[in-house]
């Protein structure tokens, strides 16, 4: 059963420390695949490595992840060549679509080589719900603040843009993040946007974000707008998980 509207939950979270494997399904995961209404059967997830080069590590041990959740787990990979004939088909197969951290650069320059921005688009009108970290949570936005290009953080302005919005993540993490996104918004190379610290999520429907999540004590959400020059930053309430 899909969402009954547009889905997607941008998060700087999703997956938790584990005891026989090396990370674990997070609640914001959970959460994830509660939005998609599945029950009666394994929820079908969906998993993209593309911002680390399609890791088989990585792959691997969201397969170790999936089977231990109960999860009827897949992946889409574009490394050396796409491991599904069709790839909207396939998303549209899932319940949740699951996207990894690492380069968003990498991530928007290979999915739109091979048509994967579409096919999210597809999926996500469609009501399969759209998750994922870091990289994962930017994708979907107009843009936000990425260490794809090196250690000092630039921006990025190429997202999927399905949401209208800008993006940061780690923000309470990384001691970049919240000044240049702040600076990015003020002189409006940023969207008005909204940003997560470490252990915390967004969730919109539709294009419209409707309430914040956290997994991890303390962590937070904020709204960064642009006022006359400067940024003006409004931290969200969030609903603990």
């Amino acid at each position: 059963m899909p969402a009954d509207q547009p889905t997607i939950l941008a998060t700087s979270g999703g997956a938790v420390a584990a005891d026989r494997i090396r990370w674990g399904v997070g609640p914001l995961t959970d959460l994830a695949v509660d939005l998609s209404g599945v029950s009666g059967r394994a929820p079908k997830v969906c998993f993209l490595g593309t911002a680390c080069g399609d890791s088989p590590a990585l792959v691997r041990d969201f397969y170790d992840a999936a089977q231990a959740r109960g999860f009827h787990g897949s992946h889409l990979q574009l490394f050396t060549m796409p491991n599904v004939e069709d790839i909207t088909a396939h998303l549209l197969e899932q319940d949740v679509v699951w996207v990894w951290g690492g380069s968003v650069a990498g991530l928007l320059a290979m999915w739109r080589l091979h048509g994967v921005d579409e096919a999210m688009r597809t999926a996500w009108e469609a009501g399969v719900v759209l998750t994922g970290v870091s990289a994962g949570s930017i994708c979907w936005h107009v843009g936000g603040t990425t260490d794809s290009f090196g250690p000092e953080l630039r921006p990025i302005t190429n997202g999927l843009g399905l949401l209208p919005w800008s993006n940061g993540v780690h923000y309470d993490s990384e001691e970049q993040r919240r000044p240049l996104f702040q600076s990015l918004v003020a002189d409006g190379t940023l969207p008005t946007g909204y940003a997560t610290d470490d252990g915390a999520g967004l969730l919109y429907r539709g294009t419209e974000m409707v309430q914040a999540y956290a997994e991890r004590d303390g962590a937070g959400a904020y709204l960064v707008e642009r006022d006359d020059v400067r940024a003006v930053e409004t931290e969200l309430d969030v609903t603990r998980l």
